[in-house]
């Protein structure tokens, strides 16, 4: 019996691959050095991560899903504290988010009730997009991108406004409407969240 496609020889895993709801998502992962900044593949994703990060501050939850493909993965494991030779900065099996296109659009669905109390007034956000780096892959329709996010959120008039800083690494696909959002994993620069929710999308 052949070893599963995961454990092969010179696989690489990805996060997806060991989360609970990631068996569907791609396995595809970065070749070679990072793209040039003038590289057109590079500033068609940068493009595309600005355009996002205005749908998510805009709250419009509907069109963001419209850039996800079918198979999409979106990670947000959880951030542990290791000693330096451990090997490992997540907690195996555990994530803040672990969703696919229906558990999100299933979310995005709930925002648009009246029983979605933990954004009813909505936050105010605001995602500080940097540091772009965009990675080709085996798959010329696909582009591996990472990107550094901090986002700002205040909701009502009397909490403080919160900060979460996070590095995130996505696949995008090539597809006959554009690129689209086929994979994203999510590393908080935080092992305790100081937020008093994650009623949002990062």
């Amino acid at each position: 019996m052949s070893p599963p496609a995961d454990m092969a020889p010179g696989h690489v895993q990805t996060h997806s691959s060991r989360s609970v709801l990631g068996g569907h998502a791609s396995r595809i992962v970065r070749t070679g050095t990072t793209l040039p900044f003038s590289d057109e593949r590079h500033l068609q994703a940068h493009q595309w991560l600005v355009d996002e990060a205005y749908l998510l501050d805009a709250q419009a939850y509907e069109e963001w899903l419209v850039l996800l493909t079918d198979d999409i993965h979106y990670l947000m494991p959880v951030r542990v504290t290791t000693a330096l030779g451990a090997g490992f900065d997540t907690s195996p099996g555990m994530a803040h988010f672990d969703e696919d296109k229906y558990s999100l659009s299933r979310r995005v669905a709930r925002f648009l009730t009246e029983h979605a109390w933990t954004e009813d007034p909505p936050s105010r956000l605001r995602h500080h997009l940097s540091n772009v780096r965009t990675f080709a892959t085996e798959d010329p329709d696909h582009l591996m991108v990472d990107s550094a996010t901090l986002l700002f959120r205040s909701r009502g008039d009397v909490r403080e406004g919160a900060f979460l800083s996070a590095g995130r690494e996505d696949l995008l696909r090539r597809t006959g409407d554009g690129w689209k959002l086929a994979r994203r994993t999510i590393l908080v620069d935080d092992a305790v969240m100081r937020m008093q929710n994650l009623a949002i999308f990062l």
